[in-house]
Protein backbone atom coordinates (compact mmCIF):
# COMPACT_ATOMS: atom_id res chain seq x y z
CA UNK A 1 0.00 0.00 0.00
CA UNK A 2 1.26 3.38 -1.11
CA UNK A 3 2.29 6.07 1.83
CA UNK A 4 -0.19 8.44 0.78
CA UNK A 5 -3.21 5.45 0.32
CA UNK A 6 -1.85 4.35 3.49
CA UNK A 7 -2.61 8.06 4.95
CA UNK A 8 -5.58 8.24 3.60
CA UNK A 9 -6.60 5.10 4.83
CA UNK A 10 -5.90 5.88 8.32
CA UNK A 11 -7.65 8.96 8.81
CA UNK A 12 -10.52 7.33 7.49
CA UNK A 13 -10.82 5.09 9.82
CA UNK A 14 -10.28 7.75 12.73
CA UNK A 15 -13.27 9.44 10.33
CA UNK A 16 -15.34 6.26 11.40
CA UNK A 17 -13.88 5.21 14.92
CA UNK A 18 -16.68 2.60 16.26
CA UNK A 19 -17.13 0.75 12.81
CA UNK A 20 -12.86 1.04 13.06
CA UNK A 21 -13.17 -0.80 16.45
CA UNK A 22 -15.69 -3.19 15.62
CA UNK A 23 -13.23 -4.42 12.83
CA UNK A 24 -10.36 -4.81 14.78
CA UNK A 25 -12.62 -6.63 17.71
CA UNK A 26 -13.11 -9.16 14.66
CA UNK A 27 -9.89 -8.90 13.17
CA UNK A 28 -8.49 -9.89 16.96
CA UNK A 29 -10.30 -13.00 16.69
CA UNK A 30 -9.13 -14.03 13.61
CA UNK A 31 -5.52 -13.42 14.56
CA UNK A 32 -6.08 -15.67 18.23
CA UNK A 33 -7.21 -18.60 16.32
CA UNK A 34 -4.55 -18.41 13.56
CA UNK A 35 -1.96 -17.64 16.61
CA UNK A 36 -3.29 -20.23 18.64
CA UNK A 37 -2.73 -23.10 15.91
CA UNK A 38 0.77 -22.03 15.42
CA UNK A 39 1.75 -21.83 19.05
CA UNK A 40 0.03 -25.04 20.05
CA UNK A 41 2.67 -26.61 17.12
CA UNK A 42 5.26 -24.95 18.64
CA UNK A 43 4.40 -25.75 22.16
CA UNK A 44 3.77 -29.93 20.89
CA UNK A 45 7.17 -29.56 19.14
CA UNK A 46 8.92 -28.57 21.91
CA UNK A 47 7.27 -31.17 24.34
CA UNK A 48 8.01 -33.93 22.25
CA UNK A 49 11.70 -32.32 22.32
CA UNK A 50 12.08 -32.56 25.54
CA UNK A 51 10.41 -36.29 25.74
CA UNK A 52 12.75 -37.51 23.13
CA UNK A 53 15.80 -35.71 24.40
CA UNK A 54 15.05 -37.35 27.96
CA UNK A 55 14.34 -40.70 26.68
CA UNK A 56 17.51 -40.72 24.89
CA UNK A 57 20.00 -39.69 27.80
CA UNK A 58 17.92 -42.53 29.91
CA UNK A 59 17.79 -45.45 27.35
CA UNK A 60 20.42 -44.82 25.25
CA UNK A 61 23.01 -42.83 25.84
CA UNK A 62 23.24 -44.27 29.57
CA UNK A 63 24.05 -47.79 28.41
CA UNK A 64 25.64 -46.57 25.14
CA UNK A 65 29.45 -47.06 24.82
CA UNK A 66 31.71 -44.20 23.89
CA UNK A 67 31.07 -44.09 20.13
CA UNK A 68 27.28 -43.49 20.67
CA UNK A 69 27.88 -41.33 23.32
CA UNK A 70 30.78 -39.56 20.76
CA UNK A 71 27.44 -39.73 18.06
CA UNK A 72 25.63 -37.27 20.51
CA UNK A 73 28.07 -34.90 20.30
CA UNK A 74 28.17 -34.74 16.72
CA UNK A 75 24.75 -34.36 16.45
CA UNK A 76 24.93 -31.36 18.43
CA UNK A 77 27.36 -29.65 16.53
CA UNK A 78 25.36 -30.28 13.73
CA UNK A 79 22.29 -28.98 15.22
CA UNK A 80 24.89 -26.18 16.06
CA UNK A 81 25.24 -25.22 12.52
CA UNK A 82 21.70 -25.44 11.45
CA UNK A 83 21.18 -22.92 14.23
CA UNK A 84 23.58 -20.47 12.88
CA UNK A 85 22.91 -20.59 9.75
CA UNK A 86 19.09 -20.05 10.89
CA UNK A 87 20.69 -17.02 12.34
CA UNK A 88 22.54 -15.71 9.92
CA UNK A 89 19.24 -16.00 7.45
CA UNK A 90 17.40 -14.07 9.78
CA UNK A 91 18.80 -12.13 12.65
CA UNK A 92 15.66 -10.77 13.65
CA UNK A 93 14.24 -13.87 15.02
CA UNK A 94 17.07 -14.72 17.37
CA UNK A 95 16.31 -14.33 20.92
CA UNK A 96 13.20 -13.63 22.70
CA UNK A 97 11.47 -11.32 20.12
CA UNK A 98 10.15 -9.76 22.87
CA UNK A 99 12.32 -6.51 22.10
CA UNK A 100 11.71 -7.13 18.44
CA UNK A 101 8.01 -6.82 18.91
CA UNK A 102 8.31 -3.84 20.87
CA UNK A 103 10.60 -1.89 18.11
CA UNK A 104 7.92 -2.75 15.46
CA UNK A 105 5.12 -1.58 17.89
CA UNK A 106 7.33 1.65 18.53
CA UNK A 107 7.85 2.24 14.49
CA UNK A 108 11.30 1.11 14.98
CA UNK A 109 12.16 -1.91 14.22
CA UNK A 110 11.15 -3.94 10.51
CA UNK A 111 9.82 -7.82 10.52
CA UNK A 112 10.03 -10.12 7.79
CA UNK A 113 7.18 -12.04 9.01
CA UNK A 114 7.39 -15.32 7.31
CA UNK A 115 11.09 -15.50 7.73
CA UNK A 116 10.88 -14.88 11.83
CA UNK A 117 7.84 -17.13 11.65
CA UNK A 118 9.55 -20.64 10.34
CA UNK A 119 12.91 -19.57 11.60
CA UNK A 120 11.53 -19.18 15.12
CA UNK A 121 9.20 -22.01 15.08
CA UNK A 122 12.37 -24.81 13.59
CA UNK A 123 15.01 -23.06 15.63
CA UNK A 124 13.01 -22.48 18.76
CA UNK A 125 12.31 -26.52 18.66
CA UNK A 126 15.69 -27.31 17.90
CA UNK A 127 17.54 -25.25 20.60
CA UNK A 128 15.34 -25.34 23.07
CA UNK A 129 14.21 -29.42 22.29
CA UNK A 130 18.02 -30.01 22.66
CA UNK A 131 18.25 -28.76 26.63
CA UNK A 132 19.72 -25.16 25.95
CA UNK A 133 17.54 -23.00 29.32
CA UNK A 134 15.49 -21.54 27.30
CA UNK A 135 11.55 -20.72 27.04
CA UNK A 136 8.60 -20.78 24.51
CA UNK A 137 7.02 -17.52 25.50
CA UNK A 138 9.16 -15.24 24.12
CA UNK A 139 9.09 -17.27 20.91
CA UNK A 140 4.81 -17.95 21.54
CA UNK A 141 5.03 -13.87 21.93
CA UNK A 142 6.44 -12.71 18.33
CA UNK A 143 5.29 -15.90 16.66
CA UNK A 144 2.16 -14.42 17.27
CA UNK A 145 2.74 -10.97 16.74
CA UNK A 146 3.91 -12.01 13.29
CA UNK A 147 1.30 -14.22 12.45
CA UNK A 148 -1.27 -10.66 12.73
CA UNK A 149 1.26 -9.04 10.79
CA UNK A 150 1.11 -11.66 8.15
CA UNK A 151 -2.51 -11.09 8.26
CA UNK A 152 -2.60 -7.70 8.38
CA UNK A 153 -0.26 -7.89 5.01
CA UNK A 154 -2.71 -10.51 3.71
CA UNK A 155 -5.72 -7.91 4.29
CA UNK A 156 -3.70 -4.70 3.32
CA UNK A 157 -4.24 -2.78 6.17
CA UNK A 158 -2.44 0.21 7.05
CA UNK A 159 0.73 0.68 9.18
CA UNK A 160 -1.38 2.15 11.91
CA UNK A 161 -3.84 -1.00 12.45
CA UNK A 162 -1.30 -3.46 11.74
CA UNK A 163 0.77 -2.01 14.95
CA UNK A 164 -2.74 -2.68 16.63
CA UNK A 165 -2.91 -6.43 15.06
CA UNK A 166 0.81 -7.03 16.68
CA UNK A 167 0.07 -5.94 19.88
CA UNK A 168 -3.20 -8.49 19.46
CA UNK A 169 -0.88 -11.28 18.48
CA UNK A 170 1.60 -10.40 20.91
CA UNK A 171 -1.58 -10.86 23.62
CA UNK A 172 -2.35 -14.36 22.03
CA UNK A 173 0.99 -15.66 21.87
CA UNK A 174 1.40 -15.25 25.48
CA UNK A 175 -1.61 -16.18 26.56
CA UNK A 176 -1.37 -20.00 24.36
CA UNK A 177 2.17 -20.22 25.84
CA UNK A 178 0.88 -20.43 29.69
CA UNK A 179 -2.82 -20.58 29.12
CA UNK A 180 -3.34 -17.71 30.67
CA UNK A 181 -5.27 -15.23 29.01
CA UNK A 182 -5.07 -12.06 31.56
CA UNK A 183 -1.91 -12.11 31.71
CA UNK A 184 -1.85 -12.38 27.70
CA UNK A 185 -3.84 -8.86 27.65
CA UNK A 186 -2.04 -7.16 30.29
CA UNK A 187 1.43 -8.25 29.53
CA UNK A 188 0.03 -6.92 25.54
CA UNK A 189 -1.01 -3.56 27.81
CA UNK A 190 1.53 -3.04 30.08
CA UNK A 191 4.45 -3.67 28.39
CA UNK A 192 4.39 -3.97 24.56
CA UNK A 193 2.09 -0.90 23.79
CA UNK A 194 1.66 0.75 27.01
CA UNK A 195 -1.86 2.20 26.37
CA UNK A 196 -4.44 1.09 27.62
CA UNK A 197 -6.89 2.25 25.20
CA UNK A 198 -10.19 0.43 24.15
CA UNK A 199 -9.09 0.27 20.45
CA UNK A 200 -5.97 -1.55 21.94
CA UNK A 201 -7.50 -3.79 24.37
CA UNK A 202 -10.57 -5.09 22.43
CA UNK A 203 -8.64 -7.05 19.36
CA UNK A 204 -5.73 -7.94 22.38
CA UNK A 205 -8.75 -9.57 24.41
CA UNK A 206 -10.23 -11.36 21.61
CA UNK A 207 -7.21 -12.38 20.56
CA UNK A 208 -5.96 -13.47 23.95
CA UNK A 209 -9.26 -15.55 24.52
CA UNK A 210 -9.61 -17.38 21.48
CA UNK A 211 -5.64 -18.30 21.37
CA UNK A 212 -6.36 -19.78 25.08
CA UNK A 213 -9.53 -21.70 23.66
CA UNK A 214 -7.01 -23.54 20.84
CA UNK A 215 -4.43 -24.15 23.55
CA UNK A 216 -6.89 -25.33 26.28
CA UNK A 217 -8.63 -27.54 23.17
CA UNK A 218 -5.37 -29.08 22.94
CA UNK A 219 -3.25 -29.40 25.53
CA UNK A 220 -6.45 -29.40 28.38
CA UNK A 221 -7.15 -26.86 31.17
CA UNK A 222 -4.10 -27.65 33.79
CA UNK A 223 -2.18 -24.67 35.02
CA UNK A 224 1.33 -25.01 33.71
CA UNK A 225 2.63 -24.96 37.34
CA UNK A 226 1.06 -27.72 39.81
CA UNK A 227 1.43 -26.77 43.36
CA UNK A 228 -1.74 -28.46 44.46
CA UNK A 229 -4.50 -26.81 46.70
CA UNK A 230 -2.18 -23.87 47.86
CA UNK A 231 -3.21 -22.96 51.82
CA UNK A 232 -4.20 -19.15 52.22
CA UNK A 233 -1.08 -16.84 53.23
CA UNK A 234 -1.77 -15.75 56.90
CA UNK A 235 -1.54 -11.75 57.16
CA UNK A 236 0.33 -11.98 60.31
CA UNK A 237 3.68 -13.02 57.65
CA UNK A 238 2.77 -10.23 55.82
CA UNK A 239 6.11 -8.59 57.06
CA UNK A 240 7.73 -11.76 55.47
CA UNK A 241 6.41 -11.08 52.14
CA UNK A 242 8.05 -7.47 52.97
CA UNK A 243 11.29 -9.23 53.17
CA UNK A 244 10.67 -11.02 50.51
CA UNK A 245 10.27 -8.93 48.12
CA UNK A 246 13.07 -7.02 48.97
CA UNK A 247 15.66 -10.45 48.43
CA UNK A 248 13.74 -10.83 44.79
CA UNK A 249 14.51 -7.06 43.89
CA UNK A 250 18.00 -7.59 44.68
CA UNK A 251 17.99 -10.88 42.67
CA UNK A 252 15.85 -9.49 39.67
CA UNK A 253 18.63 -6.61 39.05
CA UNK A 254 21.42 -9.29 39.40
CA UNK A 255 19.67 -11.31 36.78
CA UNK A 256 18.99 -8.33 34.58
CA UNK A 257 22.78 -7.52 34.82
CA UNK A 258 24.03 -11.01 34.32
CA UNK A 259 21.57 -10.88 30.60
CA UNK A 260 23.19 -7.78 29.68
CA UNK A 261 26.57 -8.46 30.19
CA UNK A 262 27.09 -12.13 29.28
CA UNK A 263 28.24 -10.56 25.49
CA UNK A 264 31.22 -9.73 27.96
CA UNK A 265 31.88 -13.53 28.02
CA UNK A 266 30.93 -14.54 24.74
CA UNK A 267 33.46 -11.98 23.27
CA UNK A 268 36.43 -13.62 24.37
CA UNK A 269 39.00 -14.51 21.94
CA UNK A 270 38.52 -18.56 21.83
CA UNK A 271 34.99 -17.76 20.59
CA UNK A 272 35.81 -16.79 16.93
CA UNK A 273 32.35 -16.59 15.03
CA UNK A 274 28.89 -17.15 16.24
CA UNK A 275 28.77 -20.76 15.11
CA UNK A 276 31.42 -21.85 17.93
CA UNK A 277 29.30 -19.37 20.64
CA UNK A 278 26.29 -21.73 19.82
CA UNK A 279 28.04 -25.01 19.33
CA UNK A 280 29.64 -24.30 22.74
CA UNK A 281 25.88 -23.90 24.46
CA UNK A 282 24.86 -26.84 23.11
CA UNK A 283 27.61 -28.69 24.20
CA UNK A 284 27.26 -27.39 27.88
CA UNK A 285 24.12 -28.82 27.64
CA UNK A 286 25.01 -32.49 26.53
CA UNK A 287 27.16 -32.03 29.59
CA UNK A 288 24.55 -31.20 31.85
CA UNK A 289 21.92 -33.85 30.69
CA UNK A 290 24.80 -36.47 32.08
CA UNK A 291 25.38 -34.64 35.64
CA UNK A 292 22.64 -32.12 36.21
CA UNK A 293 19.51 -32.77 33.63
CA UNK A 294 17.49 -30.94 36.21
CA UNK A 295 18.36 -26.93 34.92
CA UNK A 296 17.94 -28.12 31.47
CA UNK A 297 14.82 -26.49 29.37
CA UNK A 298 12.88 -24.24 30.05
CA UNK A 299 12.30 -25.24 33.46
CA UNK A 300 8.81 -26.04 34.62
CA UNK A 301 8.84 -29.37 35.14
CA UNK A 302 11.75 -28.68 37.88
CA UNK A 303 9.23 -25.60 39.37
CA UNK A 304 6.23 -28.62 39.68
CA UNK A 305 9.07 -31.00 41.13
CA UNK A 306 9.92 -28.05 44.15
CA UNK A 307 7.66 -28.95 46.83
CA UNK A 308 8.57 -32.45 46.37
CA UNK A 309 11.98 -32.45 47.10
CA UNK A 310 13.93 -32.44 50.60
CA UNK A 311 14.26 -29.09 52.62
CA UNK A 312 18.02 -28.90 51.50
CA UNK A 313 19.93 -25.50 51.69
CA UNK A 314 22.49 -27.26 49.30
CA UNK A 315 20.28 -28.40 47.36
CA UNK A 316 18.63 -25.52 46.31
CA UNK A 317 21.29 -23.58 46.38
CA UNK A 318 23.07 -25.48 43.54
CA UNK A 319 20.28 -25.71 41.54
CA UNK A 320 19.86 -21.94 41.64
CA UNK A 321 23.35 -21.07 40.46
CA UNK A 322 23.29 -24.23 38.01
CA UNK A 323 19.96 -22.74 36.16
CA UNK A 324 21.55 -18.61 36.87
CA UNK A 325 24.60 -19.76 34.82
CA UNK A 326 22.96 -22.19 32.23
CA UNK A 327 20.49 -19.43 31.48
CA UNK A 328 22.95 -16.63 30.77
CA UNK A 329 24.79 -19.13 28.86
CA UNK A 330 22.30 -20.10 26.37
CA UNK A 331 20.69 -16.89 26.09
CA UNK A 332 24.22 -14.84 25.10
CA UNK A 333 24.51 -17.45 22.45
CA UNK A 334 21.68 -15.60 20.11
CA UNK A 335 19.74 -18.58 19.02
CA UNK A 336 15.49 -18.78 19.46
CA UNK A 337 14.11 -18.65 23.04
CA UNK A 338 13.15 -16.62 25.74
CA UNK A 339 14.12 -16.15 29.47
CA UNK A 340 10.97 -15.25 30.56
CA UNK A 341 10.00 -19.21 31.99
CA UNK A 342 13.74 -19.37 33.38
CA UNK A 343 13.60 -16.06 34.87
CA UNK A 344 10.31 -17.72 36.66
CA UNK A 345 11.98 -20.55 37.84
CA UNK A 346 15.10 -18.63 39.45
CA UNK A 347 12.74 -16.58 41.15
CA UNK A 348 11.00 -19.98 42.13
CA UNK A 349 14.36 -21.39 43.43
CA UNK A 350 15.45 -17.96 44.88
CA UNK A 351 12.21 -17.72 46.99
CA UNK A 352 12.30 -21.74 47.79
CA UNK A 353 15.97 -21.09 49.21
CA UNK A 354 14.58 -18.11 51.75
CA UNK A 355 11.88 -19.75 52.28
CA UNK A 356 13.53 -22.36 53.76
CA UNK A 357 16.00 -20.35 55.67
CA UNK A 358 12.79 -19.07 57.14
CA UNK A 359 11.75 -22.54 58.63
CA UNK A 360 14.76 -23.21 59.83
CA UNK A 361 15.05 -19.93 61.67
CA UNK A 362 11.01 -20.97 63.12
CA UNK A 363 10.03 -18.07 61.51
CA UNK A 364 7.34 -19.88 59.43
CA UNK A 365 6.32 -23.15 59.16
CA UNK A 366 7.03 -25.31 56.31
CA UNK A 367 3.68 -25.51 55.78
CA UNK A 368 3.67 -22.19 53.87
CA UNK A 369 6.82 -22.85 51.57
CA UNK A 370 4.95 -23.14 48.63
CA UNK A 371 3.50 -20.30 48.92
CA UNK A 372 6.81 -18.45 49.33
CA UNK A 373 7.74 -20.48 45.96
CA UNK A 374 4.79 -18.70 44.32
CA UNK A 375 5.09 -15.40 45.49
CA UNK A 376 8.69 -14.93 44.82
CA UNK A 377 8.02 -16.10 41.15
CA UNK A 378 6.03 -13.04 40.67
CA UNK A 379 8.67 -10.92 42.38
CA UNK A 380 11.34 -11.67 39.85
CA UNK A 381 9.21 -10.63 37.21
CA UNK A 382 8.75 -7.53 38.97
CA UNK A 383 12.43 -6.83 39.55
CA UNK A 384 13.39 -7.86 36.43
CA UNK A 385 10.64 -6.56 33.56
CA UNK A 386 9.44 -3.87 35.95
CA UNK A 387 5.66 -4.93 35.11
CA UNK A 388 3.94 -6.11 38.44
CA UNK A 389 0.62 -6.21 37.13
CA UNK A 390 1.35 -8.12 34.24
CA UNK A 391 3.56 -10.45 36.73
CA UNK A 392 0.79 -10.68 39.60
CA UNK A 393 -2.21 -11.98 37.18
CA UNK A 394 0.23 -14.21 35.51
CA UNK A 395 1.25 -15.76 38.61
CA UNK A 396 -2.54 -16.43 39.32
CA UNK A 397 -3.01 -17.96 36.21
CA UNK A 398 0.10 -20.25 36.15
CA UNK A 399 -0.51 -21.57 39.41
CA UNK A 400 -4.53 -21.31 39.65
CA UNK A 401 -3.88 -19.26 43.36
CA UNK A 402 -6.46 -16.61 42.53
CA UNK A 403 -7.02 -15.99 46.51
CA UNK A 404 -3.39 -14.53 47.21
CA UNK A 405 -3.84 -11.31 44.50
CA UNK A 406 -2.73 -9.31 48.13
CA UNK A 407 0.17 -10.96 48.83
CA UNK A 408 1.69 -11.16 45.31
CA UNK A 409 0.81 -7.65 44.62
CA UNK A 410 2.44 -6.59 47.89
CA UNK A 411 5.83 -8.72 47.26
CA UNK A 412 5.82 -7.29 43.43
CA UNK A 413 5.30 -3.40 44.34
CA UNK A 414 8.77 -4.14 46.88
CA UNK A 415 10.68 -5.86 44.57
CA UNK A 416 9.49 -2.68 42.03
CA UNK A 417 10.90 -0.35 44.49
CA UNK A 418 14.02 -2.11 45.10
CA UNK A 419 15.12 -2.88 41.44
CA UNK A 420 14.18 1.00 40.82
CA UNK A 421 16.28 2.05 43.82
CA UNK A 422 18.94 -0.05 42.46
CA UNK A 423 18.47 1.88 38.93
CA UNK A 424 17.53 -0.95 37.05
CA UNK A 425 16.72 -1.03 33.95
CA UNK A 426 12.98 -2.86 32.49
CA UNK A 427 14.83 -5.56 30.43
CA UNK A 428 12.97 -5.98 27.36
CA UNK A 429 12.89 -2.01 27.02
CA UNK A 430 17.21 -2.12 28.10
CA UNK A 431 17.10 -5.58 25.18
CA UNK A 432 15.57 -3.14 22.62
CA UNK A 433 17.82 -0.14 22.89
CA UNK A 434 20.51 -2.60 22.86
CA UNK A 435 19.67 -3.96 19.36
CA UNK A 436 19.02 -0.55 18.42
CA UNK A 437 22.05 0.87 18.99
CA UNK A 438 23.78 -2.23 17.34
CA UNK A 439 21.85 -2.82 14.36
CA UNK A 440 20.34 0.45 13.51
CA UNK A 441 17.43 -0.21 11.00
CA UNK A 442 17.67 1.18 7.81
CA UNK A 443 13.91 2.17 7.39
CA UNK A 444 12.10 3.59 4.30
CA UNK A 445 10.70 6.84 4.03
CA UNK A 446 7.33 4.85 3.63
CA UNK A 447 8.38 2.74 6.47
CA UNK A 448 9.46 5.75 8.52
CA UNK A 449 6.27 7.71 8.49
CA UNK A 450 4.26 6.94 11.23
CA UNK A 451 0.98 7.78 12.42
CA UNK A 452 0.71 7.57 16.62
CA UNK A 453 -1.60 6.63 19.35
CA UNK A 454 -0.36 8.20 22.16
CA UNK A 455 -2.25 8.96 25.68
CA UNK A 456 -1.88 12.35 27.60
CA UNK A 457 0.07 11.31 30.91
CA UNK A 458 -0.98 13.42 33.82
CA UNK A 459 1.97 15.98 34.39
CA UNK A 460 3.29 15.36 31.41
CA UNK A 461 4.55 18.27 29.41
CA UNK A 462 1.71 17.92 27.51
CA UNK A 463 -0.66 18.29 30.23
CA UNK A 464 -2.77 21.14 30.59
CA UNK A 465 -1.07 22.96 27.58
CA UNK A 466 -2.32 24.34 24.48
CA UNK A 467 -0.89 22.40 20.94
CA UNK A 468 0.47 25.78 19.60
CA UNK A 469 2.52 26.16 22.70
CA UNK A 470 4.20 22.82 22.88
CA UNK A 471 7.67 22.51 21.59
CA UNK A 472 6.85 19.74 18.65
CA UNK A 473 9.51 18.19 16.79
CA UNK A 474 9.77 19.03 12.76
CA UNK A 475 7.57 17.40 10.08
CA UNK A 476 4.81 16.47 13.24
CA UNK A 477 1.29 16.69 12.47
CA UNK A 478 -1.38 16.86 15.41
CA UNK A 479 -4.42 14.57 12.92
CA UNK A 480 -6.95 14.10 15.94
CA UNK A 481 -7.35 14.87 19.37
CA UNK A 482 -10.14 11.98 20.97
CA UNK A 483 -11.42 12.92 24.50
CA UNK A 484 -14.16 10.45 25.96
CA UNK A 485 -16.37 9.52 23.30
CA UNK A 486 -15.74 12.84 21.31
CA UNK A 487 -13.59 14.01 18.94
CA UNK A 488 -11.77 17.41 19.00
CA UNK A 489 -10.50 18.75 15.99
CA UNK A 490 -6.73 19.74 16.70
CA UNK A 491 -5.72 23.69 16.25
CA UNK A 492 -3.29 26.11 17.82
CA UNK A 493 -6.11 26.70 20.48
CA UNK A 494 -7.07 22.79 21.69
CA UNK A 495 -5.75 22.65 25.30
CA UNK A 496 -5.17 18.86 25.96
CA UNK A 497 -5.95 17.19 29.16
CA UNK A 498 -4.51 13.93 30.43
CA UNK A 499 -6.22 11.03 29.41
CA UNK A 500 -7.07 12.40 26.02
CA UNK A 501 -5.95 10.54 22.71
CA UNK A 502 -3.61 12.00 20.20
CA UNK A 503 -3.41 10.56 16.88
CA UNK A 504 0.28 12.09 15.53
CA UNK A 505 1.87 12.07 12.07
CA UNK A 506 5.99 12.18 11.91
CA UNK A 507 8.21 10.60 9.44
CA UNK A 508 11.01 9.58 11.99
CA UNK A 509 12.37 7.24 14.69
CA UNK A 510 13.66 9.78 16.56
CA UNK A 511 10.49 12.52 16.26
CA UNK A 512 8.36 9.32 17.69
CA UNK A 513 10.31 9.37 20.41
CA UNK A 514 10.37 12.90 21.27
CA UNK A 515 6.53 12.98 20.97
CA UNK A 516 6.50 10.19 22.99
CA UNK A 517 8.76 12.14 25.66
CA UNK A 518 6.40 15.01 25.66
CA UNK A 519 2.70 13.28 25.53
CA UNK A 520 3.45 10.38 28.12
CA UNK A 521 6.21 10.83 29.75
CA UNK A 522 5.89 12.25 33.24
CA UNK A 523 7.59 15.36 33.96
CA UNK A 524 10.04 14.89 37.30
Amino acid sequence: MHVDTQLEAALRALDHWPRFRLRLFFEGILVGILSGTVISFFRWGLEMGTVWRQWIYANVLASGGILLNLGWFAVLLAAALLLWRLGVYEPNAGGSGIPQVKGVILGAIRMRWLRILWVKLVGGIVGIGLGLSLGREGPSIQIGAVTAQGLSRAFGRTRMEERYLITAGASAGLAAAFNAPLAGVMFALEELHRNFSGVVLAPSMAAALLATMVSRYVFGRAPVFHFGMLPPFPLRYMWIVVILGIIIGFAGVIFNKGLLNIHYFYDLPVFRNQYMRIAFALCMAGVLGYVFPEVLGGGNDLVNSLYTLPLSLKLFAGLLIGKFLFTLVSYGCGVPGGFFLPMLVLGALTGGITGIVFVQLGLISSYYLSNIVVISMAAFFAASVQSPVTGTILIMEMTSSYEHLLVLCTASLVALVVAQLCQGEPIYEALLQRNLAKNKPVLSSEERRNLLELTVSSGSQADGKYIGRIAWPAHTVIVDVKRGSGDIIPDDDTCLRAGDYLYVLTDSVEGAESIRNIVEKTKS
